[in-house]
C-alpha cells in the first residue's frame, strides 16, 4: 500500500464540482448567460425538488492557519447587520428574476464562522429569506458552528428557525497541535455544544476532523477520536489537510513543512481513524465522510441518493442551488458562477441592483456528461456507461485506467466501471482519468492539494 500511496499522491481536484473552478472557461460568463440557466433550472425543478441556498458568512473573530475557505477576521461584530442587508438584497435580486416564488428544500450556512453571528441577526436572516419564499415540504436547515462561538441562544434560536442538523469544527484535540493551526478549542466546551445540540433536539450532530496537521502522530489522533467517539456525533467528516500556501498565502504558513506528517505517516492516521470508527459503528460514505447507520446520510448512500456539491455530501439534491454573499458559488447544473471575493466589491455591485457574480463557466453537453460520471464515482464508487460519450474518448479514459486496473483499484464488469475497496482511498486519481479539462490543459502552476 505505501508504494501505491507514493505512486498516486499527487496534485488533484477534491470534484466538489466538474470542471473544477481552475478549468472553468477563461472567457467566464456573462450575467444574461448565468440568468437563463437559472431560470432554465429554476422552471425544471422548483415544483419536484425544490432549490438550495449556501449562505457565506464570512467572519471569524481569529485565524485558524489550516483554513483554506475565504474568511475576513475582525472582533467587530458592528459588521453583521450591514452584511445581512446586503445578503437579503441579493436574494432581492434573485427572486425579481426568477418571477415566481421559489420552494427553498435546504439552506446551509457556512464560513467563516456562521455562529460569529447574533441571535437576533440569524432570525432575521433566515426570516428574511422566506419573506420571498416557502419551505419545501422536505425542508433543511444546517450550519456550521465554531464551538468556543456556539451560545444555547444560538442553538436554540436555530432550531426554531427550522435547523435540525448541526456540524461543529473540531479538528483536533491535541494542545499542541491546536496551538500551531491557532484553533484552540477544550473538550469539554465541544461536550457542553454537542449535549445542549442533543438537549434541543438536534437530529444530526457532525464533527469535522482533519488529519495530516502539524505535529500529529498515531497517539494524538487516536485521543482525538477516542475523544470524539465519547460524544457519539451521528456524522464525522475526516479531511485529509490540503496544504495550499501558495493559494492562501500567509493563513498557512504558520507552521513549517517538516511539522507536517510524511506521505505514509499521514496515510497511517487515516487508516487509524477509519479503523476506530468502523469499530465504533460507523460506515463510510463517499470520501471522507462516515455515518451511523441512523442518519440521512447513509440512508441517502444505500438508496444511491447521496449527492456532492461545493457543500460537500448532502442526503438529497436539488438541480438550482444559489450561493448568497462574498466569495459563494452558484449552481444551476448548467453552469457555475462565483460571486465577488472582496466583500467591498461585492457589497457595491448588490447596492448597484447587480447580480455580484465576476466568474463562471457554461457547462457544455460533453462536461455534463463527465459531470455525471464523476458525480458516480464520487458518491456511488461507480459509474456506467449508456453510450453517452463517443467511442474515443471512452476509450481514452479506458487507457487512461488501466493501471490504476492492474494495480487492484478498480474493476470494469460489463458495462461498469467500480471502484474496489482498495480504491476508495485514490478515488480522487481515478475521478482524474475522466477529467478532459485536466487532461486537454495540464496546470503549469501548483493548483491542488495532495489527492492522499
Amino acid at each position: 500500500m505505501n508504494n501505491l500511496i507514493q505512486k498516486y499522491n499527487i496534485p488533484g481536484p477534491r470534484y466538489t464540482s466538474y470542471p473544477t473552478v481552475p478549468f472553468w472557461d477563461e472567457k467566464g460568463i456573462e450575467l444574461d448567460d448565468w440568468e437563463k440557466t437559472v431560470l432554465k433550472s429554476f422552471n425544471e425543478s422548483n415544483d419536484s425538488e425544490g432549490i438550495s441556498i449556501y449562505i457565506h458568512l464570512p467572519f471569524c473573530e481569529s485565524l485558524c492557519t489550516f483554513c483554506a475557505c475565504h474568511k475576513k477576521i475582525t472582533k467587530r461584530h458592528s459588521v453583521e447587520e450591514p452584511y445581512i442587508e446586503t445578503l437579503l438584497k441579493e436574494w432581492d435580486l434573485y427572486c425579481d428574476m426568477l418571477g415566481e416564488v421559489p420552494k427553498i428544500r435546504e439552506i446551509h450556512l457556512g464560513g467563516g464562522t456562521p455562529t460569529f453571528f447574533s441571535s437576533a441577526n440569524l432570525k432575521k436572516l433566515i426570516n428574511g429569506i422566506f419573506k420571498r419564499a416557502v419551505k419545501f415540504e422536505k425542508f433543511e436547515l444546517s450550519y456550521e458552528g465554531h464551538p468556543n462561538f456556539s451560545s444555547e441562544e444560538q442553538l436554540q434560536t436555530l432550531f426554531d428557525l427550522g435547523s435540525r442538523r448541526n456540524s461543529f469544527g473540531i479538528q483536533d484535540y491535541d494542545p499542541v497541535v491546536q496551538k500551531a493551526i491557532h484553533r484552540i478549542q477544550s473538550f469539554e466546551q465541544v461536550k457542553k455544544v454537542n449535549d445542549l445540540s442533543r438537549k434541543i433536539g438536534y437530529e444530526s450532530i457532525s464533527h469535522d476532523l482533519i488529519f495530516g496537521l502539524p505535529f500529529q502522530n498515531t497517539d494524538s489522533i487516536r485521543d482525538t477520536i477516542k475523544k470524539t467517539i465519547e460524544l457519539k456525533p451521528d456524522r464525522i467528516a475526516y479531511y485529509s489537510y490540503a496544504h495550499v500556501p501558495w493559494i492562501k498565502g500567509v493563513g498557512q504558513r504558520g507552521f513549517a513543512e517538516k511539522d507536517l506528517p510524511k506521505d505514509h505517516e499521514k496515510r497511517q492516521l487515516y487508516e487509524l481513524g477509519k479503523k476506530m470508527f468502523f469499530d465504533n459503528g460507523y460506515v463510510e460514505i463517499g470520501m471522507d465522510h462516515f455515518a451511523l447507520k441512523s442518519d440521512s446520510l447513509h440512508k441517502a448512500m444505500k438508496s444511491k441518493k447521496l449527492h456532492r456539491n461545493f457543500m460537500g455530501y448532502t442526503a438529497g439534491k436539488t438541480k438550482l442551488m444559489i450561493g448568497l454573499g462574498m466569495s459563494s458559488i452558484s449552481d444551476s447544473w448548467y453552469g457555475f458562477a462565483q460571486n465577488e471575493k472582496n466583500i467591498d466589491v461585492y457589497t457595491k455591485k448588490v447596492n448597484q441592483g447587480i447580480i455580484p457574480i465576476f466568474r463562471g463557466h457554461l457547462l457544455t453537453k460533453t462536461d455534463l456528461i463527465i459531470r455525471k460520471h464523476i458525480l458516480n464515482l464520487m458518491c456511488n464508487l461507480e459509474t456506467e456507461w449508456n453510450n453517452d460519450l463517443p467511442e474515443k474518448v471512452k476509450s481514452e479514459i479506458i487507457n487512461r485506467l488501466e493501471e490504476i486496473i492492474s494495480d487492484g483499484l478498480v474493476k470494469i464488469k460489463e458495462s461498469k466501471i467500480i471502484v474496489k475497496e482498495e480504491g476508495r482511498v485514490f478515488v480522487r486519481n481515478i475521478c482524474m482519468a475522466f477529467d478532459l479539462k485536466l487532461l486537454n490543459k495540464k496546470p503549469e502552476t501548483k493548483l491542488f492539494s495532495m489527492t492522499i
